[in-house]
């Protein structure tokens, strides 16, 4: 009989350690295998993909994260997701689609990827003057930023080229579905590419959910001679002379790294697992006090399509008032199964409704997971959810067949995310920079929603590119 030894209580060496298996450690681990680096990424959960990991229930597959990606069926994207993709030599089957619905205060917003049709509905509710804004609002927006304006917020070009009411509360709608921040907390350079990319590249739905995307990022890791090792938690990074040369494992073993050691864990977490002394006091306590995003609820449905319309969008966004960073004023809706199938059973529909980067976790954090109190609060606070669903399909109660909800605990306890956060969320009107993937304990580097440029998929993508572009240079 032969015996296989557990990975996560051996002791290897190789050139790069890389703690979490969110979009992008993945990515930044693909990479730099890609490259020739011997890397073991190690992951606490079972299962790749951080806030990107799918799940299944009774023949439902559900996302536990984003639905909405741009740039994977196209010849040439500057999307940083489908740059990863294609330096590792990877593809994500997708189907595209060109509009999605937003349930405004004002009415219906059909939103597209059709200049023409996205600009008629822009002047149902702008004025002709704000319409004559909006338009040299737009051409300044695909031109790159000036490099003294990268870190500039939003909000700074908004004062000097919006009046109508409505076109700046859109603006503030637009920057916080980006960075869970209003215009004038996101940076302008990473409003850029939302502007770039709306009418030039393709919206796609990857066929399998995010983690389709998520398994390109494996084998691409894998096929280069990458490492992924599940249920690996990490529990410290290794210090020894003033640099990190590996990490320890909860169940004993440790993974040496003589280049670099990766972290994806965000800021806080990745504070927790150094040493005291390693890095200066300043930088731990400007780290542990690093402004964050509130959290989630999470809604999962399966429910029977029976007489449903067949042209039913796959996006809705409910938004209840223009204040878009309230409390439960926001959610979000994916029916990912009008566009693929598979995702539930024949003749249902499978629902993810959620409020995104809005959630209090301090609501929270003194509940017990399975008590009379928490389950209270689940059915409490996803009613929201519930009335959003309600705009979109009006029988949906009388329809499901399956309910799951997810609160911030639950997002703190998979994906191992600090107070359940949505993540960073330095203010760029406070002067607030996302840090740089750089540390000031060599051998450390990050990547991630707590790296600059920011949260969402494109900018998490986007630091592992500088990630592993940095590595590559201090080797």
């Amino acid at each position: 009989m032969t015996t296989t030894q557990d990975p996560r209580k051996t002791h290897t060496e190789v050139d790069v350690a890389v703690i979490g298996s969110g979009i992008g450690g993945l990515s930044a681990a693909a990479l730099l295998a890609h490259r020739g680096y011997s890397v073991t990424l190690c992951e606490s959960h079972t299962t790749p993909g951080g806030a990107a990991h799918g799940f299944e229930r009774d023949g439902f597959h559900f996302e536990s994260g984003p639905s909405f990606f741009t740039g994977l069926s196209v010849e040439q994207s500057t999307n940083p997701l489908r740059l990863v993709l294609d330096q590792i030599g990877e593809q994500v089957e997708a189907v595209s689609y060109d509009h999605w619905n937003f349930h405004f205060p004002e009415g219906l917003f059909i939103s597209s990827t059709d200049e023409k049709r996205y600009h008629e509905q822009l002047a149902k509710y702008a004025s002709e003057k704000g319409m004559q804004e909006w338009r040299r609002l737009e051409e300044r927006m695909i031109r790159p930023p000036k490099p003294e304006d990268i870190h500039k917020p939003f909000a700074s070009l908004v004062d000097q080229e919006l009046s109508d009411p409505f076109l700046r509360n859109l603006c503030d709608f637009d920057a916080f579905s980006l960075s869970g921040m209003d215009a004038a907390g996101t940076p302008l350079a990473e409003m850029h590419f939302m502007f770039r990319e709306r009418f030039k590249a393709s919206v796609d739905y990857p066929i399998g959910g995010s983690q389709a995307v998520v398994n390109a990022l494996v084998r691409g890791l894998r096929k280069h001679g990458g490492k992924l090792v599940l249920g690996a938690h990490v529990d410290s990074v290794i210090v020894e002379a003033g640099r990190a040369v590996g990490i320890k494992l909860r169940r004993g073993g440790t993974v040496r790294a003589r280049r670099a050691v990766i972290s994806n864990a965000a800021v806080w977490n990745t504070m927790s697992l150094l040493p005291r002394g390693a890095v200066p006091d300043a930088y731990r306590i400007e780290s542990m006090s690093a402004p964050q995003a509130e959290s989630i609820v999470h809604l999962h449905l399966g429910i029977d399509a029976t007489g449903l319309r067949e042209d039913l969008e796959i996006h809705h966004v409910v938004l209840k008032s223009w204040d878009v960073t309230a409390p439960q004023n926001m959610c979000n809706i994916s029916i990912p199964s009008t566009l693929d199938p598979g995702m539930a059973p024949a003749g249902h529909h499978a629902i993810h409704a959620y409020t995104a980067g809005n959630e209090p976790y301090a609501l929270w954090e003194d509940l017990k997971p399975k008590s009379a109190a928490y389950q209270a609060m689940k059915e409490e606070r996803a009613e929201v959810l519930w009335r959003a669903m309600e705009k979109v399909i009006p029988d949906v109660r009388a329809r499901t067949k399956l309910a799951l909800v997810g609160s911030p605990l639950t997002h703190e306890r998979f994906l191992r995310k600090h107070r359940g956060t949505y993540g960073a969320a330095y203010r760029a009107d406070e002067g607030r920079v996302f840090p740089g993937t750089e540390t000031p304990l060599p051998g450390l580097f990050c990547c991630g929603d707590s790296t600059l440029p920011g949260v969402g998929v494109p900018a998490v993508a986007m630091s592992a590119l500088i990630t592993a572009g940095a590595v590559d240079a201090a080797a």
